[in-house]
């Protein structure tokens, strides 16, 4: 299989671009088609088979310009003008696979001596083992041959041959399992290192002490070139980073945050756990976005069997099965918006909301103290403002849990049937007011489900002012919820059992 390829797709992959096996033989085929030669063709016919959705193509086109990064090599200088110290050679082209350097401008290993030069300050480039205050004006000339195989290919001055090697040996080191922005320095001197490094230096070191000019001058020279290779692979390293890490790291502070509690998320993590739900929300509607037709294999509607039948003179050829029709849940979701459980609510409300095409009769309230209905506030608004406006409206007041539980008695009790799921999130901490657990009664009753979420440790239940344990006994389902991962356990627990 075309390594550059499968490479390409793991890029994408880390991306979030969904990528099945069938796509993945489609653009093998593509691949065999058009080659690499027209790059724009060749994105453009990758386009037509791997990427789906808008955003996918977005995400596609941002990987591909980052992933195949070539450049105009058909201007690359001889080897014979390596004369000239001008330093502005042409660029030379990166490796289809991410690869090379390309971003130089003059993109050229530096080359010729020091013709028309006095003596001149080394540069001080990171672990320069062999530098010098000064170096000596050794003046044009000869200069003798590289031995080390690094030197030699830093000599010949061809940066498609180094990008090349550059790429090898960053599939050696596994560069593409960088992780995080420090381990870039790690990634640069292991690539040096699998290059020949080692052998390159003691290369200078000898050649900087030879008797003989020639050979000093080619010390300096793989000096310099030496210097300009680490930052090519510097470059290289940074690219890999952006390709493949920055994704990852992206992933990994998803899955931090669907642990975190969410009292403890900072303001500025809000959009990315917004997102979060998104995808949790989306991942369970497709789920759960089947048939509501359960057939019961074992019950047999003998009516439908028999008049089915009938052309068959009494034989029984076709037989029919009783089904159940299971409507989509009637959710009921009473959310406490006092202070100590705001942030709870705000993204249970989004994740319910999330939810419309499998759970599309959500019915919302609010309360603190006096309970409201806030259902008709996320039809005419966009859910973030509908939130917004719910914690700023009904989060003042004194908790009072007896009072939104006879409000909720009062406002919607005759619509609570057999059908219906209520959904009860907060702290059951009721600053010691009566906390009317026989309204709850009432409503475990009447109701198919209620589910009470309580966002504190279940070591924290029943302490102080906390009446967990009175309602407890008349819900259906107690569970402690207070991060996402509990939120998606729950709600997806709840479709498996009414779809």
């Amino acid at each position: 299989m075309d390594r550059t390829l499968t490479n390409f797709i793991r890029a994408l992959r880390t991306a979030d671009v969904r990528i099945s096996t069938a796509e993945t033989l489609d653009a093998m085929n593509t691949v065999e088609l058009v080659g690499y030669r027209d790059r724009e063709f060749l994105k453009h016919s990758l386009s037509l088979v791997l990427p789906k959705t808008a955003d996918e193509k977005e995400t596609f086109d941002s990987c591909f310009d980052q992933f195949f990064r070539f450049e105009d090599v058909s201007s690359q200088q001889n080897p014979e003008h390596e004369g000239s110290d001008t330093g502005d050679d042409q660029a030379g082209g990166d490796s289809g696979e991410g690869g090379g350097s390309g971003d130089r401008q003059p993109g050229q290993p530096p080359t010729g001596t020091n013709s028309g030069k006095k003596k001149s300050k080394a540069k001080k480039p990171n672990n320069n083992l062999y530098e010098e205050e000064e170096e000596e004006d050794l003046g044009p000339g000869d200069m003798a041959e590289a031995a080390s195989a690094l030197g030699q290919l830093l000599m010949k001055n061809s940066m498609v041959d180094l990008s090349m090697e550059m790429a090898k040996a960053g599939e050696e080191v596994g560069v593409r399992d960088i992780q995080i922005f420090t381990q870039k320095g790690l990634y640069t001197r292991r690539i040096m290192d699998a290059m020949g490094l080692a052998e390159l230096n003691g290369e200078i070191g000898q050649l900087r002490q030879h008797p003989q000019i020639p050979s000093r001058r080619l010390g300096q020279e793989l000096k310099r070139r030496r210097d300009f290779l680490r930052e090519q692979v510097r470059d290289y390293v940074e690219r890999q980073f952006l390709l493949n890490a920055d994704v990852s790291g992206k992933k990994l502070r998803e899955e931090l945050l669907r642990k975190v509690k969410l009292s403890n998320v900072e303001h500025r993590n809000f959009r990315l756990i917004q997102e979060i739900v998104y995808k949790m929300a989306k991942k369970l509607t497709t789920m759960h976005s089947r048939r509501k037709k359960v057939y019961k294999r074992g019950q047999l509607n003998v009516p439908r069997t028999l008049r089915h039948n009938m052309a068959f003179d009494g034989a029984i050829f076709d037989l029919h099965w009783k089904s159940v029709k299971i409507d989509r849940p009637k959710v009921f979701a009473i959310c406490d918006v006092s202070g100590s459980v705001a942030s709870y609510a705000r993204f249970m409300l989004m994740f319910l909301y999330s939810l419309e095409e499998v759970m599309p009769k959500v019915r919302s309230f609010a309360f603190s103290s006096d309970l409201a209905e806030v259902t008709s506030l996320f039809q005419r608004d966009k859910i973030e403002d509908a939130i917004a406006k719910v914690l700023r409206d009904y989060s003042g007041g004194s908790t009072d849990y007896g009072q939104a539980l006879l409000d909720f008695k009062n406002l919607c009790l005759d619509d609570v049937d057999n059908r219906t799921t209520i959904i009860i999130l907060g702290d059951a901490r009721n600053n010691y007011g009566d906390p009317h657990a026989e309204v709850l009664k009432e409503i475990y009753d009447r109701s198919k489900r209620v589910i009470w979420l309580n966002p504190e440790a279940r070591l924290s239940w029943n302490t102080g002012d906390s009446e967990m344990r009175r309602y407890q006994a008349y819900s259906h389902q107690v569970d402690e919820c207070n991060s996402l991962m509990h939120l998606e356990r729950v709600v997806g627990n709840l479709l498996r059992q009414v779809t």
